[in-house]
This record gives structure tokens, sequence and C-alpha cells, in this order.
């Protein structure tokens, strides 16, 4: 049984264009039926992967034993993505991600979203787990501190705001 654990873990994040929610739609689109992808990254670290609900209490008259609890709004944590970079296809550094942060700044509408998928993949590189959020924002980037010691231009941490988190079954 012990031989079957995995030990390490490989994972990279994928970007794709959200893809434009009609007017009084409720669900968002799902990460396939995006366009464009911003690029695929490989970061050290990957953080927020995590859903909070507001509970509700509701008092029930003549009930003093107890308070009943409903679940309410989902919250989503920012998904942290720390010491990385996203390349292109052909295995360059992606600028993209930049332009797409200096667009939010400059105030550029409509603002374009991102889907994002999260992939985890054993030492050998079969993939073990797979997750997706949806309509990302970026909602902080801090670059690299550049040491010429090192050579590092990665990106040190992105937060990517988002509205729903899913696993997908593997």
């Amino acid at each position: 049984m012990a031989e079957n654990l995995v030990r390490t873990f490989r994972f990279q994040v994928t970007l794709v264009r959200s893809a434009q929610l009609e007017a009084g739609s409720v669900q968002p689109a799902t990460v396939a039926q995006g366009g464009a992808k911003l690029g695929t990254g490989g970061f050290q670290e990957v953080t927020g992967l995590q859903i909070e609900h507001d509970i509700q209490e509701y008092q029930e008259g003549g009930r003093n034993d107890s308070v009943i609890r409903r679940p309410g709004r989902a919250k989503y944590a920012n998904i942290v993505l720390k010491r990385g970079i996203f390349f292109t296809d052909d295995g360059t550094a992606n600028r993209d991600l930049w332009v797409w942060i200096q667009d939010v700044v400059a105030g550029k509408r409509p603002l374009p979203r991102y889907d994002g998928i999260v992939e985890v993949y054993s030492h050998s590189y079969e993939l073990v787990a797979k997750w997706e959020f949806y309509r990302g924002l970026p909602a902080q980037l801090k670059g690299p501190e550049l040491n010429a010691k090192t050579g590092d231009v990665a990106v040190e941490e992105l937060h990517i705001a988002h509205e729903g988190l899913k696993f997908v079954a593997i």
C-alpha cells in the first residue's frame, strides 16, 4: 500500500479566456467553453483551493434546545500562485499575464476574465487531481526580487480572485 502513495507532486496552472456570461445567467461558463489561452505555468506553490459557506442561523419558535443552521452563500478564497512563471507553447516566458494586469490597472473594458485549471501530477507524470476555477481576476501580483546571483525572473506571487471552484474527478 505504501508504494502507491504519491510522495512528490508536480502541478501546472492553465488560464483560459472565460466565455462571456449572458444576461440573467446564474451558472458560470465552464473552462471548456473558454477561448484563448493566456498561458500554462509551473509554480512551486498553489494555495487557496478552498470554499467557505456562510451558515445562517434560524431560531425556530418553541425550539429552545437548539438553533437550526442552514448553508448560506459560498465564498471562495483567492487562488495564490507562488514562485513560478507562465510560458507559451514553445516554452518561452509569456508576457500576456503582465498585459492582462496592466489592462486591469488602466481600466480597460470589457475586462477580460480567465478560467483556470490546476492539474496535479504524480512523480511519474500521471494526472492525480484537477481543480477548475471560474471568471478569475488578478487581485495582486508581486514580481521577482531580481538578484544577479540567482537569475530568477519568475512571478513571486499572483493572487487570482474568482467566482467558482470545483474539483474535477479523474
